[in-house]
């Protein structure tokens, strides 16, 4: 058929290292744990936001810049977030890379996580510590969605690409990255043990 295809969504996964990921997740895993112990403002935000589940985005949002242990863990993560950028296209002479926000996520039962974007940032993206067997996967939306008003829907026997919506599978020591206009949800996962994640957000600057 005489069709082109245009303005393709590019999602990036994988895993972060290839070694080492057992001890840095055992690691994350119990300084997660620390933290939501003695983040008091952290536990009040979450039980308003989150009931079920702790993050520390509301109160510790630069993790990577008071912890060494998230500061070694961003610069394992920017390497990739350097290549995602470049299989995006983007000209990326006289240009840097900046980790701006990264905060820990500690989700267990039908905590969700509800359709959202990550405004002011470039790429973002989760590293997952603890993944559960039956766990939610990351929920991704067409951007274009809400601009289909009139559009019957879609089959079921298309291609992910042809898909309205696509879901990433993760597991424990992937990355996912995404831009950070692309909007996403985590549904219910109604498991007992607890999922942990990590996210963050960078930015682009000059120099």
């Amino acid at each position: 058929m005489p069709t082109i295809s245009l303005f393709p969504t590019r999602i990036y996964f994988a895993p972060l290292k290839s070694r080492g990921l057992e001890r840095l997740n055992r690691d994350l895993a119990d300084e997660c744990e620390s933290l939501r112990l003695a983040d008091i403002a952290g536990q009040r935000w979450s039980a308003k936001n989150y009931p079920g589940g702790y993050t520390s985005y509301g109160s510790h949002d630069k993790l990577h810049c008071i912890s060494s242990l998230f500061a070694d863990l961003e610069k394992a993560i920017t390497p990739h977030v350097k290549a995602y950028a470049r299989e995006l296209g983007y000209d990326m002479r006289g240009r840097t890379v900046v980790m701006t926000d990264c905060w820990a996520n500690m989700m267990s039962g039908p905590v969700t996580h509800g359709l959202h974007l990550h405004p002011l940032s470039f790429i973002s993206g989760t590293y997952y510590v603890q993944v559960p067997k039956g766990a939610a996967a990351i929920k991704f939306e067409d951007p274009r969605l809400d601009r289909l008003m009139a559009a019957p829907p879609k089959r079921d026997d298309l291609a992910p690409r042809e898909r309205t919506h696509f879901s990433v599978r993760p597991k424990p020591g992937h990355l996912v990255l995404f831009e950070s206009w692309l909007r996403h949800e985590v549904p219910p996962s109604f498991t007992k043990t607890e999922r942990i994640s990590i996210s963050f957000n960078y930015a682009c600057r000059e120099g």
